[in-house]
This record gives C-alpha cells, structure tokens and sequence, in this order.
C-alpha cells in the first residue's frame, strides 16, 4: 500500500528531476527516498522509471502517475484542512469584521450568550468577510451595509458616527458649524490608528491631499493626540475619554459614508444563531 509521505516523495522527485535535489528539498537521505520510489512501483505493479547507470527518470507511465499523485496530495490537504476547521468551528464562534468597533461590545455579546465556547475575531474586507461567512470559514460576519442572500441571515446591530478631534485654533473650527465634511479637512496632516478596517480606505479615498501618521501602538497614538496639533478621529463607540481630547473640538462628519449602520450576517442553516 501507497503511504502518504511516499507520495510526497514520488511528487518531489518529478519537480526538482533527480533523487539527490528531491532528497535535499525533503530534508531526507537518498536511500530513503530510492526506497519509496521502489515502494511506489512495488505498489503500482508496473514500471515508472526508465533507469540508467547513475540516473533515474519518469517513464510516460510515470508521469501519468505523478498527476494522480498531485490530485490525491491536494485532495488529502484539502480533506485535513476541512476537518480541522470544522472542529474548530464547534468549540470556536469566529467573527469576522469590515471594522473594529463593532467588535468591542460583540464578542462580549456572544460570550456571554455561548460561554463554553471560544470567541475570536479578525479584520477583512467586506468581499472576502461574505465568502467566509457562506463557506462555513466563520460563523459571523459584520458588514458596513445590509445584504439580501438566501443563504444568509442579516440583522442589524449598531451604528457608528465619525467625528474628528481638532485643536481649538485649528483652521477648520468655526463657531457657526457644526459639522464638517471629509472635502473640509482634506490636505491637513491626520493622526490614524492602524488596523481600523474599511475606515482606512475611506479616508484616502476621502482625503487624497492628505497625508496619515499610522500608530500601531495605542499608548503611542494617545500621547501623540495629546501632544500634537494633528487631528485625529474618534467615533460614538470609541473608547477615548475626554483627558484624551482635552483642548480639542470634536466635530462630527457629515458625510453619509461616515456614518455607518453595521449589519450582522451569518448562514442560515448554521448551528450557532446569532
């Protein structure tokens, strides 16, 4: 019988063409890689080799056998991975997110709602966050939009407003306004958060004159809002307090892309029902 690492074998030594190079690549010794090519033809009951002094190749029957080794190779990693995700799936609720803020009070949420499981989550973009939803890779997804899908189920769950922090001389601060729109604050300098999701995105698209201090750090960011003039944004659902944004003005953002209804999605049919 055919092993699986044999297999291995067999398909490394029709990529790199000789015994020794395969045997490198394998991290193994050329017996044991001559061993399973004999194996393989032992199993096979017909001869995949044309064999001269010092050499080894493929014969036609060989390489025919080769591309059903590939198929069984991928179709066995295919299966493994499967299988390892849907047992992850039943002790693990996986979320993923177009942004971060809805995220802070969901898994909370859904914790406490399944509390012998295990909630994780991760950022994505909206395409892929549907795919992984309908392909059983997550059991939740959380859109900027609402999408109609017989496959899915989707509610709605909380809405975000985006404002920007500005110091209080700054040249876009007005008494008489009230409000402010990307257009109003494009070319200023901001102050971003990394890892914000589709947020990201919008503001260059929003502000292409603009250039963004990206932090990584959240300790970093909140020094830097406090001790420099560049603006930086904040949302309804945000956690910065107002030590954070003392002697600034926080003016919310008018445009319709600013402020965002999130939806929650999940199939239909799936075990876990949000």
């Amino acid at each position: 019988m055919i092993n699986y690492e044999e297999l291995e074998h067999f398909v490394a030594f029709a990529d790199y063409g000789t015994l020794s190079k395969a045997a490198e690549h394998l991290h193994i010794s050329q017996p044991t890689i001559t061993r399973s090519m004999q194996n393989i033809e032992n199993a096979f009951g017909v001869s995949l080799f044309i064999r001269s002094k010092n050499r080894i190749e493929l014969n036609s029957v060989g390489e025919e056998a080769v591309k059903y080794a590939r198929n069984l190779l991928d179709n066995t990693s295919q299966m493994i991975a499967h299988i390892r995700t849907y047992d992850r799936s039943l002790r693990t609720i996986l979320i993923k997110s177009c942004a971060p803020a809805p995220l802070w009070s969901l898994v909370q949420n859904l914790s406490a709602k399944f509390p012998n499981m295990a909630v994780t989550s991760e950022l994505n973009d909206m395409n892929a966050i549907i795919e992984a939803v309908k392909n059983g890779a997550c059991q939740v997804g959380v859109l900027p939009y609402a999408i109609e899908d017989e496959l899915l189920f989707c509610k709605k769950y909380v809405t975000e407003n985006l404002s920007v922090c500005l110091p209080s001389d700054h040249p876009a601060v007005s008494n008489v306004r009230k409000e402010l729109t990307f257009h109003d604050i494009n070319g200023f300098n901001c102050l971003l958060k990394s890892e914000i999701g589709f947020w990201e995105d919008l503001c260059h698209i929003k502000m292409p004159a603009s250039k963004f201090l990206v932090q990584t750090d959240i300790f970093e960011f909140l020094e830097l809002a406090n001790h420099s003039t560049l603006p930086f944004f904040t949302t309804n659902l945000s956690n910065v307090t107002e030590e954070h944004i003392k002697n600034r003005v926080e003016i919310p953002i008018s445009d319709i892309e600013a402020n965002v209804t999130y939806h929650i999605i999940s199939r239909k049919d799936a075990k876990i029902q949000i």
